[in-house]
């Protein structure tokens, strides 16, 4: 069977478990899970439909000819002097749809898709993609674990070089350039890179700009690449000579913090739990104010994705899943620290995808 047999397969399972007579997607992450590509997307109502039995799209008649040549699924055309609404009606009598109780639709389409939808089955119950094609998606195979291995392997050598490089009056932008470059000598592009330099790290999602290193600054690097269609993501600090006051403290407040999510993300753990193993020991040293965002998100054809460790969370963490630790103190005006590792979750523990260590990285002035 191809990879997209199995995941129908699987899907379909998930949506007999589940009661669910109908899933409707769009061009998007889910799509591109389940096929292996998505057809372009626009303002045309573009829509992967999965039936009990068989699937059908409905399919923009501009976008065909080149959708044609990636899959042989059926298509319910429609032209724009038409319009979708009769294409639709045919699709959903193709799947014996047309009296769906339970729906679920992709929570990234349009709100125009998913209103027509709703429109043309006025009877159904619907739902998000929690607990048919999300929750495969969190769970990865052999496949996609070799593939996001293979991007930390890399993501690895971008870091070593961004650190190698690091000098006084070098400025966050130079850094990026060297990120980059090193992504591409490898076969991947660059998803992002976040260079904050000393007040700059504080901030945890700081746009790269201009500012020059000092010495004296932390620095925290955030990157990921992306390539054969999965990305990377890591977070590592660095110094310009000597560090900050009170940076070695704090920098080893997170480390433990990372360890006590380590020893907590185990097979059946809710995520919140996760994350609380971490906030604690940032809370018990003083800095729980300090720690602004959610432990972690998962990784895989998208950067965020489920499942997410937040203080919420009731996702039960199993075997498969893959997102990051990454607990992080912001001092304002001062400093900010984040160390991140993305894993895989084995049924003895996690598995670290970077062999990089997590040790401050000291510049020489």
């Amino acid at each position: 069977m191809t990879q997209t047999a199995i995941r129908l397969q699987n899907l379909r399972k998930a949506m007999a478990q589940t009661g669910t007579d109908l899933v409707v997607l769009g061009p998007g992450a889910h799509m591109h899970w389940l096929l292996g590509f998505h057809p372009h997307g626009d303002e045309r109502p573009c829509l992967l439909m999965i039936g009990r039995e068989r699937e059908v799209f409905l399919m923009p008649a501009l976008n065909a000819e080149a959708a044609r040549t990636e899959t042989d699924i059926a298509f319910c055309e429609w032209a724009d002097d038409k319009g979708p609404g009769d294409a639709l009606k045919q699709a959903l009598a193709m799947l014996d749809a047309g009296s769906a109780a339970k729906v679920v639709l992709d929570e990234t389409m349009r709100a125009d898709f998913a209103l027509l939808v709703l429109g043309a089955l006025p009877g159904a119950s619907h739902d998000f993609t929690v607990d048919t094609v999300g929750a495969l998606r969190m769970r990865k195979d052999a496949d996609e674990y070799a593939k996001l291995k293979e991007n930390a392997r890399i993501d690895d050598r971008a870091m070593q070089a961004a650190l190698a490089a690091l000098r006084p009056g070098m400025s966050e932008r130079e850094v990026a350039d060297v990120i980059h470059a090193q992504f591409a000598a490898d076969g991947a592009k660059p998803e992002f890179s976040i260079v904050g330099s000393g007040p700059n790290g504080a901030f945890p999602h700081h746009a790269t700009g201009n500012r020059k290193l000092q010495v004296g600054d932390a620095v925290v690097i955030d990157i990921g690449g992306r390539k054969d269609g999965f990305p990377s993501d890591m977070t590592r600090m660095a110094v310009i000579g000597q560090p900050p006051e009170g940076y070695e403290e704090v920098h080893a407040v997170v480390e433990r913090a990372v360890c006590a999510a380590l020893a907590a993300a185990r097979p059946g753990v809710k995520a919140m739990d996760v994350d609380a193993a971490a906030r604690n020991v940032i809370a018990e040293a003083g800095y729980g104010e300090y720690f602004v965002h959610r432990l972690g998100h998962g990784l895989g054809i998208e950067v965020h994705e489920p499942p997410f460790l937040t203080s919420t969370s009731e996702t039960v963490l199993d075997e498969g899943m893959v997102f990051s630790i990454e607990p992080g103190i912001y001092l304002p005006g001062r400093f900010g620290l984040r160390l991140e590792d993305i894993v895989i979750l084995r049924a003895d523990g996690p598995e670290i995808l970077s062999s990089l260590p997590r040790d401050m990285h000291v510049v020489p002035v």
